[in-house]
């Protein structure tokens, strides 16, 4: 598949390229980056590298969509929809992503994650988006809440990472919700 670009008011997103490499190896020293995601601790330029080529061919095999966002032509985060699982009752994936420490806080994340999910659901016709964080990841969890997600719960021990396994929030948003915020146990 062709990759896409997305765009909103403030920010682009477009796969990212060799020409990342260095932005990315740079974010993903900051600490809280493989704390709360499955990158690895220490992150090595190789690391950059192999990610970028991994995109290359998730979109090549359709199996996962990722992209750069970018704010004024700076890196300022990832996001994407991973484990594309195309089925007959119709598809569905997972969106993942994280964000540079000094792009946090300033909306950034929801406002890409909104095109993200809008072409899953009508360009792509998934059914289902899953979330899934290290239980604990408060950030992580209000943004999906925000985006509409409903949490669906815990499970022990289900997220592997290169630390081991931890506990995991759970939520998921259908194409029908109609994306409103609602109560989540462990945030309110």
């Amino acid at each position: 598949m062709e990759t896409v670009v997305l765009t909103t008011d403030r920010l682009e997103l477009r796969t990212p390229t060799a020409s990342d490499a260095d932005d990315i190896t740079r974010a993903c020293q900051d600490p809280e980056i493989p704390r709360w995601t499955t990158v690895p601790s220490p992150y090595t330029r190789e690391h950059a590298d192999d990610f970028i080529v991994s995109v290359a061919k998730g979109w090549e095999e359709e199996k996962d969509f990722v992209w750069a966002v970018r704010a004024d032509g700076a890196l300022v985060g990832m996001i994407g929809l991973h484990h594309v699982n195309a089925h007959p009752a119709g598809t569905d994936a997972e969106i993942g992503f994280w964000m540079v420490s000094d792009a946090r806080g300033k909306g950034y994340l929801s406002e890409a994650a909104r095109p993200v999910i809008d072409w899953a659901f009508a360009e792509q016709g998934m059914v289902r988006l899953g979330w899934r964080a290290v239980a604990g990841n408060i950030p992580s969890a209000r943004t999906a809440r925000t985006l509409g997600f409903r949490y669906e719960g815990l499970q022990r021990l289900a997220l592997t990472s290169p630390r081991g396994r931890d506990d995991g929030w759970f939520a998921g948003l259908l194409a029908t919700d109609d994306r409103m915020p609602v109560a989540w146990t462990v945030l309110d």
